[in-house]
């Protein structure tokens, strides 16, 4: 996906992230669970099923873009790496999430706000390796 940086205004990431704050904050107040979505999937097919506010939150996660498109236009979606490439990707970061206990929201926004060490700790290691991963293919590996 290309970032088109002439267009970018700070605002609608201000309003993203203040919108994922209030999300996060009314699942802890309202159900008094973590809105880390790798836990909130996870639950689904772990049993927990049977708890409609996992459905409610999934389901507000699809439909965002199309409610969002009502307001402002998407930016174009562009993949440019093949699909296995993708697939192979998306079941590391699976295990990745299994592996550390959570995944990017639930330690990132959640866990640090609750000042949490742990998550500090895997937040601090998910931009390290992201980092690293970058550098190694935009430097190295091209």
């Amino acid at each position: 996906m290309l970032i088109d940086w002439p267009a970018f205004t700070p605002y609608s990431a201000l309003i993203g992230g203040v919108l994922i704050g209030l999300a996060s904050a009314m699942l802890i107040m309202c159900v008094g669970r973590v809105a880390g979505i790798s836990g909130i999937v996870g639950g689904l097919f772990s049993g927990q099923h049977h708890e409609a506010w996992r459905w409610y939150f999934l389901m507000g996660l699809l439909i965002a873009p199309w409610l969002y498109q009502l307001f402002a236009v998407l930016p174009p979606m562009q993949i440019s790496n093949n699909i296995p490439l993708l697939i192979v990707s998306g079941l590391l970061v699976g295990f990745g999430t299994r592996y550390g206990s959570g995944c990017t929201s639930g330690h990132g926004v959640c866990g640090l706000s609750y000042l949490s060490l742990r998550s500090l700790v895997a937040t601090l290691s998910f931009m390290a390796m992201g980092f690293l991963t970058m550098y190694v293919i935009k430097h190295l590996v091209a």
